[in-house]
């Protein structure tokens, strides 16, 4: 199968706006964090039915090795504390995420 991670999370109502906003003005500093680190063809998608967020993205070979990196980056760090009214948040000040398993590809 096609090597892509995906993932969701939960966005807190009425929030939806304002998420799109901040995305379309991202950091540049966070876009550049991201492709140094391997992440390519990242995409996020919401359901606005149910609030769900899903994230899907092609890894590079550097992503499983810096992920940790990127987790304790300050940039990464700053951003989430500017993300966490708008995202569901662990206590360990990371957003609460779900893998989800590959069922099907078709190129």
């Amino acid at each position: 199968m096609a090597n892509k991670v995906a993932y969701t999370m939960k966005l807190k109502p009425g929030a939806a706006a304002e998420y799109k906003r901040r995305h379309d003005e991202i950091w540049p500093e966070v876009l550049t964090l991201l492709h140094e680190h391997g992440f390519t063809d990242y995409s996020i998608f919401l359901d606005e039915e149910n609030l769900t967020l899903f994230a899907v993205y092609k890894p590079s070979s550097l992503v499983t090795a810096s992920n940790d990196a990127l987790r304790h980056n300050e940039i990464i760090q700053r951003w989430w504390t500017y993300m966490t009214d708008l995202v569901e948040f662990n206590e360990d000040h990371m957003p609460v995420t779900n893998s989800l398993k590959m069922v099907f590809h078709m190129d």
